[in-house]
């Protein structure tokens, strides 16, 4: 084990004994459940994006990590309350899934191959098959989780059809539509929609992401022509 792995060990160590010391100790840490959990989970892996999006701040991403990982420890210290599972089982099982899905670096027993894959895309498609294997989908797009945002879910669901063998041309990724006569209703919009995440996925951009920093973009430009740090918001 290396030097790194031993001091995140025994931070780890440290870290959930202080949860479970605040679960017995603290009211408003043992009334949590995890539903009353899932909106700080959501929210703190947007303030993490939001850093790792934004300009290089080293503080700032150890801060939003380590605010992640205490919605992963909390989940688990329920989940070992109710004798289920605890966060070794987690970790535990995570590292067997690295090993098992990244044949092209482990066998089977987690020993090292010799010879590496020849190409990424070779790696992606040993992926795919391995995790097809372990959960067998009814459908290309069974496993997408319904709580997505639209052009993440639309992107995830362009990129399972071309592995299914759906061409660009189904979802109008070659040509994308033309607003300039406007728009005729809500559907319409959504083929344009869809038209342009087709042509994101053909590029290998992402356009969730992209279209976050377009916003972030915008939001920044207006306050900056209205000389304002504070947005004005009409009454």
């Amino acid at each position: 084990m290396t030097q790194s792995a031993q001091r995140a060990g025994a931070a780890l160590d440290r870290l959930v004994d202080v949860i479970g010391q605040l679960r017995e100790r603290c009211p408003w840490m043992g009334t949590l459940t995890h539903e009353s959990l899932a909106e700080y989970l959501v929210e703190e892996c947007y303030e993490l994006l939001e850093v790792l999006e934004g300009p290089a701040n080293a503080d700032e991403l150890r801060s939003e990590l380590g605010d992640v990982l205490l919605q992963v420890v909390l989940h688990a210290r329920l989940q070992e309350e109710s004798g289920s599972f605890a966060l070794a089982e987690v970790i535990d099982g995570l590292t067997a899934k690295m090993i098992r899905r990244n044949a092209h670096v482990f066998t089977p027993d987690g020993g090292l191959r010799d010879v590496p894959a020849s190409s990424i895309a070779e790696i992606e498609a040993s992926w795919h098959s391995i995790k097809a294997q372990e959960q067998p989908d009814s459908t290309p797009f069974a496993s997408i989780p319904s709580g997505l945002p639209a052009l993440a879910a639309a992107a995830k669901t362009l990129k399972r059809a071309r592995r299914n063998g759906a061409s660009a041309q189904e979802d109008g990724g070659v040509v994308v539509p033309s607003v300039e006569a406007g728009l005729a209703s809500e559907e319409e919009l959504g083929e344009v929609l869809l038209a342009v995440v087709g042509r994101a996925v053909d590029a290998g951009l992402d356009p969730e992401r992209a279209l976050r920093v377009a916003v972030r973009r915008y939001q920044d430009e207006h306050l900056a022509r209205s000389g304002s740090a504070v947005p004005v918001v009409p009454k």
